[in-house]
Order: structure tokens, then C-alpha cells, then sequence
């Protein structure tokens, strides 16, 4: 039986129709009035443009200089159709938070939600271990150091094995940090040139006194461990417990 919906994503209109398998890897989406939601098929999430959540959000989530631009622009979303929306139930306002989230740090729904349930085991406030266990991924390590643009760069390079953990090779970018921990570029010419160009070209970056950044080195050191303070807030993570907790 095919099936054809029809809804806006984030502000975009997608037309989906596909037949329904029990084995299709499928996402929770932001619908436009935030209190709905959908399922998308997960190949096609990487077609919404960062630009495009960014205005729809509102809020700068990349933390790119780039998107402050289009926050600026007069009329925004000037492109799409205005349209008289309704009151945000509290549920939409929860998934909307988590949504910022989920997008800033570039985690499926299934990575996050696994995220978050070792953070509520944890001891402490949940919201609180939460930010703390993204901000301290090597991904995000290695882009708060200035050694990448975005997060995603940060997430490719160590993808393509470009740097070390305590002087062994890694690949996979959900890798937690702890105090003490060391992050290393990959001592190959290459890799050395294209993290020095980096790093000149991210030289306002500033770095979170929860780590030290050895420019000569090419190096990462885990002072300690994150504390809510030190976290730039983009999202309420109260808002996302609870969601997860209904």
C-alpha cells in the first residue's frame, strides 16, 4: 500500500510517498507549528540546508558567523508563505528544544536519546550531564579547540583518522573525553598543514578554560571536566528532560 503525506519541515514542504516497510530507518521530525510530528526517512533529512533550520529556529545553533547574516536579514522567511500559525503546545516547545540540540551537535535521534538516558543515570541534574557529555565528545573538543571550523568538519577529520587519543589512532567521533584525556593531530605532514591552516583561520576562537590548546603541538589536553557554566546555552535542557520523560 503506498502511502503520500504531505508537511513542512522546519518551514520546507516535502512530499514523501513510498511504500511501508517494517525495516525503513526512520526519524522524528519538527513539523512547523511544533506540535506535531512526523516520520522522514532518514537519507532525506540531510537535504534540509543549515540555513534554512537556522532562520526557522531563529537562534544561531551552528555557531557559525555565516548564519548571523541570514538572522539579520529583514523578512527571513520572507520565501515561504505566511501563514497564521497556532498556539505552541507545551510538548512542541519540548521538542523544539531537544531539536536545537540534536542539530548543534550532529546526533541521529537514536544517538541522542541514548546520550541522554546515560546522562539521567549519571549522578547529578540530568539536563546538566546531558550538555556536559556532548561538550565533552572528541568532535566537539576538537572544534572548541579551533582546529576546525564546524562541527561537522571536526566530525570528518576524525572520521578520516586524522587525529590521536592519548597517542593512539581513532575514529569515531562519539568518543567521551575525561580529565587528562590528550588529542593530537596525526603526526603526518598533511594533517599537520591542514590543522595549522585551521587553526590561523579560527583564531577568535575563543577556547573554554576547561582545556588547553598547544598551537605548536597540535595539541588537546582535557583540564577538567566541562561544568554547566562554561556551556554556551542554545537550547533549555530542562525542556528536553522532560520531553524524554513523558
Amino acid at each position: 500500500m503506498a502511502l503520500c503525506q504531505e508537511w513542512h519541515i522546519l518551514g520546507i514542504c516535502h512530499r514523501v510517498t513510498g511504500m511501508i516497510r517494517e525495516k525503513a530507518k526512520k526519524v522524528v521530525i519538527l513539523l512547523t507549528n511544533g506540535d506535531q510530528f512526523g516520520y522522514h526517512y532518514e537519507n532525506m533529512t540531510q537535504s534540509i540546508s543549515k540555513g534554512k533550520i537556522v532562520r526557522r529556529f531563529g537562534l544561531n545553533i551552528f555557531d557559525s558567523t555565516k548564519y548571523d547574516k541570514l538572522l539579520k536579514r529583514k523578512g527571513a522567511l520572507s520565501d515561504q508563505p505566511q501563514r497564521r500559525r497556532r498556539r505552541q503546545s507545551e510538548y512542541g516547545r519540548q521538542l523544539i528544544e531537544k531539536q536545537k540540540l540534536k542539530w548543534a551537535y550532529g546526533l541521529s535521534e537514536r544517538q541522542f536519546k541514548n546520550l541522554f538516558l546515560r546522562a539521567k543515570r549519571m549522578n547529578g541534574i540530568a539536563g546538566h550531564n546531558m550538555l556536559i557529555l556532548l561538550e565533552s565528545r572528541i568532535d566537539n573538543v576538537i572544534y572548541r579547540s579551533g582546529m576546525a571550523a564546524t562541527r561537522s568538519q571536526a566530525r570528518q577529520l576524525v572520521n578520516h583518522g586524522h587525529f590521536l587519543l592519548n597517542g593512539r589512532r581513532v575514529d569515531i567521533p562519539s568518543i567521551t573525553l575525561s580529565a587528562g584525556d590528550k588529542v593530537a593531530a596525526r603526526n603526518k605532514r598533511s594533517t599537520h598543514d591542514l590543522v595549522r591552516q585551521l587553526i590561523s583561520s579560527n583564531s577568535s576562537v575563543s577556547v573554554p578554560p576547561w582545556m588547553s590548546v598547544s598551537t605548536d603541538n597540535l595539541q588537546v589536553k582535557i583540564q577538567a571536566s566541562p561544568q554547566r557554566d562554561h556551556i554556551p546555552t542554545i537550547a533549555e535542557e530542562q525542556l528536553v528532560v522532560e520531553y524524554y520523560s513523558r
